[in-house]
């Protein structure tokens, strides 16, 4: 578990597609995928650099970061999300 950063994800709204472009759009490794599911790495919770790419890739309020330092939360907007089947980066 993160010290600065906790990230909180509502894995059962995503699809597959989102699944893995969410691990792969990640530049630190938050995010990996267990069988089909997709899990927060909490080790690597304090390396978020908050680029914001995988609140733009999963859908509205599935994804929230809190920075435990000022008690300010991001929350996942979903609006660039590659449409189903699409496993490229971010426009």
């Amino acid at each position: 578990m993160g010290i600065f950063i906790k990230i909180e994800l509502e894995e059962d709204r995503l699809t597959q597609g989102l699944r893995e472009q969410l691990v792969s759009v990640c530049p630190v490794d938050i995010f990996k995928l267990e069988g089909e599911r997709v899990a927060v790495r909490p080790e690597q919770e304090d390396e978020c650099t908050l680029c914001e790419l995988c609140l733009d890739v999963a859908p509205a309020g599935a994804l929230t970061i809190r920075k435990l330092y000022s008690n300010q939360t991001l929350t996942s907007r979903g609006s660039k999300a590659c449409p189903e089947g699409k496993n490229n980066a971010i426009a």
